[in-house]
């Protein structure tokens, strides 16, 4: 028996949607301890798997790896569509707990294109290998236009940054109760638009808080100056995305972020992904008062919702039992 855990992502945004620069995409975001996502394998000689999205995995996973079959069960999951990263690190850890099962390694990062990841952002892939926080280097824009090309035909994108986040920074995390963000085919034809009509002039203001602020910020641990810059690298990704999602956050997303901003105790918000996830970076001696005011933001608007406290993750994927 084998069970892998990995926790969830954060993702703030892209560094380029435009066509008029050389490489597009390009993500970034954080590794999160919980929430998490964990996996248990036994070797068998079918497919049995409770979870219709593990299953899908677990026969994609046989496939690839050439093994008759694989008994899955799935003892946590991230709540999907939210903006967490549940479906990359819900197939990624079915990967790695068959592989895992039959004494293999899983490959994650060559695999994932075969499952249907890492075709935009790279973010969930890294984050699962490594943890921490990630800098991914985008595609060649001849190769990803308007769209993607077919499952399995392109390489995860190589990361370009990755940096250790300092034990003591917190992130709180606010799940409003409201509709499910976008995927799937939804997704890919707002893609489609955003890129479409991409204002160029964007990416270049993001390349310079990025690399003048928010890489010095973490390399300096400084969680005010790194809470304010990827929220501001939000804020930038949110004018790219305003006809598509009702604003430069999807509803009510940015009223919780404008609230939980007037909180001492939170240095930056925003949305992860399409949301409706809110993130806010603190620290831990700040968690508490982090956590008091978003469930205020939640309050203020009339929206219920959970909130909790993550630590950030440094490393990979855990593997417990057979190596």
């Amino acid at each position: 028996m084998v069970q892998v855990t990995v926790g969830a992502r954060l993702h703030f945004g892209f560094q380029n949607l435009s066509l008029a620069h050389e490489r597009l995409y390009g993500g970034l975001g954080v590794a999160l301890e919980s929430p998490t996502v964990s996996v248990e394998a036994h070797p068998a000689d079918e497919i049995r798997c409770d979870d219709s999205r593990a299953r899908k995995y677990a026969r994609c996973a046989t496939d690839l790896l050439g093994v008759p079959g694989v008994d899955v069960r799935v003892h946590e999951t991230l709540p999907s569509h939210v903006g967490l990263g549940s479906g990359t690190q819900l197939a990624l850890t079915v990967l790695a707990a068959v592989a895992r099962a039959y004494d293999r390694q899983p490959a994650v990062r060559e695999n994932a294109p075969e499952l249907d990841r890492g075709g935009r952002s790279g973010v969930g892939v890294s984050t699962f290998e490594e943890g921490g926080f990630v800098v991914d280097a985008g595609h060649p824009t001849e190769r990803f236009t308007t769209d993607r090309p077919s499952r399995g035909e392109w390489f995860v994108p190589p990361v370009v940054a990755s940096h250790a986040i300092p034990a003591e920074w917190r992130f709180v995390v606010v799940l409003p109760e409201t509709k499910p963000g976008r995927s799937g085919d939804d997704e890919d034809e707002s893609m489609r638009s955003v890129v479409e009509r991409a204002d160029p002039t964007i990416a270049n203001d993001i390349s310079t808080v990025l690399l003048r602020r928010a890489l010095p910020a973490i390399v300096g641990d400084d969680p005010e100056r790194f809470g304010d810059a990827v929220a501001e690298i939000g804020r930038l990704n949110g004018a790219w995305y305003a006809d598509e999602q009702g604003g430069v956050y999807r509803p009510p997303v940015g009223e919780l972020v404008t609230e939980m901003e007037d909180s001492p105790a939170i240095f930056g918000a925003g949305q992860s992904s399409w949301g409706p996830a809110v993130y806010g970076v603190t620290t831990r001696a700040r968690a508490d008062g982090a956590v008091e005011a978003a469930q205020l933001a939640l309050d203020s608007v009339d929206v219920a919702g959970d909130v909790s406290v993550a630590r950030p993750r440094n490393s990979g994927a855990s593997v417990n039992g057979k190596q």
